[in-house]
């Protein structure tokens, strides 16, 4: 499918450089870090946290990432020539978004070992329901951030602007994300009054696909 070498192009051109890799998963680190020096890794109150901390730095270091989704493409007036290409702007979309997901997947997963080190965390018994939430929590930013990414690629603030208008939009799915964290980083399954987050999460996801679908071909011509 053309939305998969659109994708392809994109993290070749990421690993060749890696500008965005390099510079959000140093930001991740320094954060996760810093944080672990200002609370007791053996208290209580870590896990009551964990999972907010964990998607706050997933949020702030995926901005980093989401900056240069559309934003790689301005040099040599390469946007236009995609544009103008016979490719759809669906097609286009979905690829840089698939490109995105797959690099914040990346920091997501390397950042999760860390993570359990600073905080004497132990995660791995529910590593494979952590990777799904992460999935669904990493699939809602990304769709929406590559879709501010596409409005905002010609204003010379767009690294101001594209966290302003995609962190308040993100509140549901983050909150649902850090909720469905917390319970699983506990050692407990997700079930009972928790699968509203679960489904909210997933509502949230399927819903902006579809919006951003149908909105992304007026943003690129515009």
């Amino acid at each position: 499918m053309v939305f998969l070498q659109i994708a392809a192009k994109d993290l070749r051109s990421e690993l060749r450089t890696k500008e965005s890799l390099n510079a959000s998963l140093s930001f991740a680190v320094v954060i996760l870090l810093l944080f672990s020096f200002a609370f007791d890794p053996s208290s209580e109150a870590v896990a009551e946290f964990s999972g907010g901390l964990l998607w706050l730095v997933f949020a702030f270091a995926g901005a980093l990432i989401l900056n240069r989704s559309f934003a790689r493409e301005l040099p040599n007036d390469c946007l236009e020539v995609l544009i103008a290409s016979p490719v759809s702007g669906a097609q286009l979309f979905l690829g840089k978004t698939v490109a995105s997901f797959v690099l914040l997947m990346t920091i997501e997963v390397i950042c999760l070992p860390i993570f359990g080190i600073f905080y004497d965390i132990t995660w791995i018994p529910q590593a494979l329901p952590l990777l799904g939430i992460f999935a669904l929590g990493t699939w809602g930013m990304t769709i929406l951030g590559t879709l501010f990414s596409a409005l905002t690629v010609n204003l010379s603030l767009r690294e101001l602007m594209l966290p302003m208008l995609l962190y308040p939009l993100m509140l549901p799915a983050l909150m649902a994300a850090m909720r469905l964290t917390t319970i699983l980083l506990a050692g407990n399954a997700i079930a009972g009054n928790d699968m509203v987050w679960l489904r909210l999460l997933i509502g949230f996801d399927i819903i902006f696909t579809a919006l951003s679908l149908a909105l992304v071909e007026t943003i690129l011509v515009r």
